[in-house]
């Protein structure tokens, strides 16, 4: 974090108050310790700011977040927290008020967020097509082009490059893990979004969160595993161009996790339309499918994917599988989807030679 010098704090105050401001002292609390700046206390540390305003003696906390555990070691997550503090603090009876809510700009200069209702992100654009296009398109004629496998092989290598990027912090794998069943995102909130169906009856959804929660307890301690991650690497956030040009979109949930979570994404999409076409993993997907596993683990090694990948298959399948997302699924493939979690649940490790017997096809 840079120097929090009081120079800054009276620009910064004077900008929240409308008014020329002088900062008398500033004291970190629970000491009595006087600061010239805030870099030597570090975050979570609160700052008591004494100044005048317009003639008036007021005092402030500058309040900061610690990294670490539970939910905070992204910066996002920090700022999200203190956003939904700036607005929550004052709808409470008795709460102590919240004046604003800042960012530390690199120079040390404080920035000032409390007036935004929302955020928004702005990116490139780059040209391209859906890789989905490419799967529609071999569900529709039946056939792979040498341009299909190429493709296939191309991300695959691309998956084995960036999952050779370790994780640093194993506490990120725990949280990965368990937001991948817990997480708004992720299993749980996708089955509480789950529409009433009679093919996805509330005991079949409560099954498999049990199954997941039994996997979660497996895998957690798996730290060695983390790595750098896509995390929501699905055919429709990866555009390409001519040939194996590709660019990728979306990333999501994190910067590092487990390597199956981009394997099971793409690779299930491979069966999910081939389920779209004919009920069963066969033909220009199954290659496609096979292909993919057979070229990862020989590159990469990573034989205890295989033992660790089932609670990933699973959220996937529970998306492609929702009447949510795809309505207009066929009884058939979505009820195959639902047999490939549960078999797949309770393996101890999956097999991908076995798609057709996870499906019941």
């Amino acid at each position: 974090m840079p120097d929090l010098k009081p120079k800054e704090v009276e620009r910064y105050l004077e900008f929240v108050t409308g008014s020329p401001v002088n900062v008398v002292k500033m004291t970190v609390l629970g000491g009595d310790r006087q600061s010239n700046d805030l870099k030597s206390y570090g975050y979570g540390v609160p700052l008591k700011v004494d100044f005048r305003v317009n003639g008036e003696c007021r005092t402030a906390v500058l309040h900061t977040m610690t990294p670490g555990p539970f939910g905070h070691e992204h910066m996002a997550d920090r700022a999200g927290e203190l956003i939904w503090e700036y607005q929550a603090f004052n709808r409470l009876p008795r709460h102590v008020r919240a004046l604003d809510v800042c960012g530390f700009q690199p120079d040390g200069r404080l920035l000032s967020a409390g007036k935004v209702e929302e955020f928004c992100l702005l990116t490139d654009f780059v040209e391209g097509r859906s890789y989905a296009d490419d799967l529609r398109s071999i569900r529709e004629i039946g056939e792979l082009t040498d341009l299909d496998i190429a493709r296939a092989d191309a991300l695959c290598d691309y998956l084995l490059d960036i999952h050779a990027v370790r994780g640093g912090e194993p506490g990120l794998y725990v949280r990965r893990i368990r937001e991948l069943v817990g997480g708004g995102e992720c299993i749980m909130g996708i089955t509480d979004a789950y529409p009433p169906h009679p093919l996805a009856p509330a005991r079949l959804l409560e099954r498999i969160e049990h199954l997941c929660v039994d996997w979660r307890w497996r895998v957690k301690g798996l730290t060695h595993r983390l790595r750098e991650v896509h995390g929501d690497f699905h055919p429709w956030n990866i555009l390409f161009r001519s040939g194996v040009d590709f660019s990728v979109l979306d990333r999501s949930r994190g910067e590092y996790g487990d390597p199956a979570d981009d394997v099971a994404s793409l690779t299930l999409n491979y069966l999910f339309f081939s389920l779209q076409r004919s009920g069963k993993l066969e033909g220009g997907f199954e290659t496609l499918f096979t292909r993919f596993w057979d070229r990862y683990l020989e590159k990469s090694g990573d034989q205890e994917m295989l033992k660790v990948i089932a609670p990933f298959l699973a959220f996937r399948g529970l998306v492609m599988a929702s009447p949510l997302w795809y309505p207009k699924l066929s009884d058939t493939a979505r009820g195959r989807l639902f047999q490939f979690m549960i078999a797949v649940l309770e393996s101890d490790r999956f097999d991908p030679q076995k798609a057709n017997f996870y499906c019941g096809a």
